[in-house]
C-alpha cells in the first residue's frame, strides 16, 4: 500500500523533533546536571536544535514531494489531523495551567520556560504519533 504524503509527512516531523529535542534535552540535562540554570547558556543549544529540525523537515519534505507528484490532502488527512490534534491538545493545556501556577509560586523562570519547552514540544509529539498510528491502523 502507498502511504500518503501526509504519512510521510508527519513521519518527518516525527524524526526531526525527536532528533532535534532528544539533542538539545541531552545537552539542557548534562547542563543542568552541573547546576548551570541561566537561560543564556542553554540558547546556542536551542537555535542547534531548532537548524537540525528545520533542515530534517525540509530535506525530508522535498524528497517526498519529488518523489510524490501528488502532494494533495484529501478528507480522511484532515480527519486523522484534526482527531490527533484534539487528543494530544490537553497537554499543551496542562503545561501551561502548570507554569501559570509555577509563576504563581514564584518558581525560578528557568523551569517555566523549560516547562513549557517540553509540554509544547510533548503534545507535537504525541499528535504526530498519533497520527502516524491512526494512518497505519486505517482509519
Amino acid at each position: 500500500m502507498d502511504t500518503s504524503f501526509e504519512e510521510k509527512s508527519a513521519w518527518i516531523q516525527l524524526a526531526s523533533l525527536v532528533i532535534g529535542l532528544g539533542g538539545y534535552l541531552s545537552f539542557a540535562g548534562i547542563l543542568m546536571s552541573n547546576g548551570i540554570n541561566v537561560l543564556p547558556a542553554f540558547v546556542p543549544f536551542l537555535v542547534a536544535a531548532i537548524v537540525v529540525i528545520v533542515a530534517i523537515n525540509v530535506v525530508g519534505h522535498v524528497a517526498v514531494a519529488i518523489k510524490n507528484r501528488s502532494v494533495e490532502g484529501d478528507e480522511r488527512d484532515q480527519l486523522i489531523g484534526c482527531r490527533a490534534e484534539s487528543q494530544s491538545a490537553w497537554i499543551l493545556g496542562v503545561g501551561v495551567i502548570g507554569a501559570i501556577i509555577a509563576l504563581i509560586l514564584s518558581v525560578h523562570y528557568f523551569w517555566v520556560v523549560h516547562l513549557l519547552l517540553i509540554s509544547l514540544f510533548s503534545s507535537e509529539i504525541i499528535k504526530l504519533v498519533l497520527q502516524v498510528v491512526y494512518y497505519r491502523s486505517g482509519i
